[in-house]
């Protein structure tokens, strides 16, 4: 199973981004899909979180701002972000919890898109 994220790139502060991750591969379900964000000297936090079932969860720094939504049929989850401040700059990781069958599961990381956000 692999993860490819794209999206990222240089924006100013109130600006937008979307970013993409598609999952490919042998894939029974996906039960989650997330973002993450890791900026430079710090370490990997949690951004959002969408379930198959179309629940999502958000870091509280995030909340309002960012939208994460899912496409199942396309193994594909998205991070709407709006309202860019420059402390959003990190690279962002998609990561899945990947069912490739009824009884195994397993956590997979995308590469990493990086966001820079100037003031």
């Amino acid at each position: 199973v692999q993860l490819q994220a794209s999206g990222g790139g240089l924006v100013q502060a109130g600006g937008s981004l979307r970013l993409s991750c598609a999952a490919s591969g042998h894939i029974f379900s996906i039960p989650t899909m997330s973002w993450y964000r890791q900026a430079p000297g710090m370490q990997r936090e949690f951004v959002a979180t969408a379930t198959a079932g179309g629940s999502a969860n958000y870091a509280d720094s995030v909340k309002g701002r960012f939208t994460i939504s899912r496409d199942n049929a396309k193994n594909t989850v998205y991070l709407q972000m709006n309202s860019l401040k420059p402390e959003d700059s990190a690279v962002y990781y998609c990561a899945a919890d990947v069912r490739v069958s009824r009884n195994y599961e397993y956590d997979y990381w995308g590469q990493g898109t990086l966001v820079t956000v100037s003031s």
